[in-house]
């Protein structure tokens, strides 16, 4: 049963003293306020970081040629070498490589025709397997396959912002040809990605593109891991760059021949920048709560000093200790959980206006994507507080049960 009595007593404690009472709020607000915004924009950073790889394959190798650094076998150091499709191959056999892929660069400026436009957009040279390593999403048609490589066939799968430039909005791409350097490529396919700079080029069938360059080389090769850890991605990297080195008299020490960057050593990297991010996060945040907490109990021993001689007149009058100790452990609580209520709606507010202004905007920030709030771990801190805020009105409210009623009624 509610006690109004005690409420309005409560009530009438905390309007007599109103600064002191909005800045001991204050101090509870900012906490869970500041630990909202933090968490927001933690998982923003986080999330960023996921979306930047979840574009493509998780655990990938790319590897590229470069200059030899020391001699090897009567071969002298700086040594340009070059990779072709038999090493490609090659690795395809490795333990551990789920799929391989790779990437040509045709020579000479890449500018796409179409009827009376053309314009400059890049064009990667890929076999089918390069569909599950950038993992684009088809609007319309389909990615290259093998058949396409087999038959050396000139078609082209598109980006979404190269048929925007070049096909007007109700205009159906399939079917028709783009020209690259001179020759016609049908389109069979159109792709969009995550963002929009992603979708500024168009996919050859690395055959095709060979042949028309008349080589078999490949400047970049792309071994997806699958679901390998750590450790295992990097025991694969180095039986990559072991069988490279045999194939091509390369020392088994030239780090800077064979240039490999490898995904999961960079997630690994990145995971742990994020894992000291949220601790340094709810350090600060629960923190800021923590001092605000602290202010609650100090105010209150200061409301306990007071009302000395209120309390004195109500143990004389018959008042319990239990009685002495819940109303001032209501007060507080009473306090601490308006305060925290109201810190909680204004971050959740904030973190909110955030993201609908970046919709709005259509923002796309290579770093702060889509902040958020783990509302079930915000409420759990706002639990805690509202513990918090009733623990530090226990301590001021048993010295004041245990005042004398005879010597506060003389102070």
């Amino acid at each position: 049963m509610i006690d109004l009595d005690k409420w309005q007593e409560i009530f009438s404690s905390l309007s007599r003293h109103k600064l002191r009472t909005i800045l001991t709020a204050l101090s509870v607000w900012w906490g869970i306020f500041m630990l909202v915004i933090l968490l927001g924009f933690g998982k923003g950073l986080q999330n960023s970081a996921t979306r930047n790889f979840s574009n493509d394959a998780e655990n990938v190798l790319y590897i590229w040629a470069d200059q030899t650094s020391v001699p090897y076998k009567g071969l002298p150091a700086g040594r340009f070498i070059g990779y072709t499709s038999p090493d490609l191959e090659a690795i395809k056999g490795l333990e551990g490589t789920k799929r391989t892929s790779a990437r040509f660069n045709m020579s000479g400026n890449y500018f796409i025709a179409y009827k009376n436009k053309s314009l400059a957009y890049r064009v990667q040279c890929v076999p089918p397997e390069h569909y599950y390593i950038e993992n684009p999403i088809l609007t319309s048609g389909r990615f290259l396959n093998q058949t396409d490589m087999d038959l050396r066939r000139k078609v082209v799968v598109m980006g979404e912002a190269v048929r925007e430039e070049l096909f007007k909005e109700d205009e159906d791409p399939l079917g028709e040809y783009l020209e690259i350097k001179g020759i016609k490529f049908q389109i069979v396919g159109v792709f969009t990605e995550g963002k929009k700079r992603e979708t500024e080029r168009v996919y050859l069938p690395l055959s095709t593109a060979q042949r028309i360059d008349g080589t078999e080389d490949v400047h970049t090769m792309i071994v997806d891991m699958g679901k390998a850890n750590y450790e295992e991605a990097m025991v694969i990297e180095e039986s990559v760059r072991q069988e490279l080195s045999t194939r091509l008299k390369i020392a088994p020490n030239d780090r800077q021949a064979i240039g490999i960057h490898n995904d999961a050593e960079n997630f690994k990297e990145i995971s742990l920048v994020m894992t000291f991010l949220n601790i340094f996060i709810w350090f600060v945040g629960i923190g800021s709560i923590i001092a605000g907490v602290i202010g609650v109990s100090n105010i209150m021993l200061i409301i306990v000093k007071e009302r000395t001689k209120e309390i004195g007149v109500r143990k004389a009058l018959g008042a319990t200790p239990n009685s002495i100790i819940s109303m001032i452990v209501q007060e507080s609580v009473f306090l601490t959980s308006i305060a925290g209520y109201l810190g909680l709606a204004c971050g959740m507010g904030v973190i909110f206006a955030i993201q609908k202004v970046m919709e709005i905007n259509e923002a796309e920030l290579e770093f702060f994507h889509n902040p958020e709030v783990d509302i079930k771990l915000v409420l759990v801190a706002l639990l805690i507080l509202i513990i918090s805020g009733a623990v530090a009105g226990l301590i001021p409210a048993i010295q004041a049960a245990r005042i004398n009623p005879v010597t506060a009624m003389k102070s």
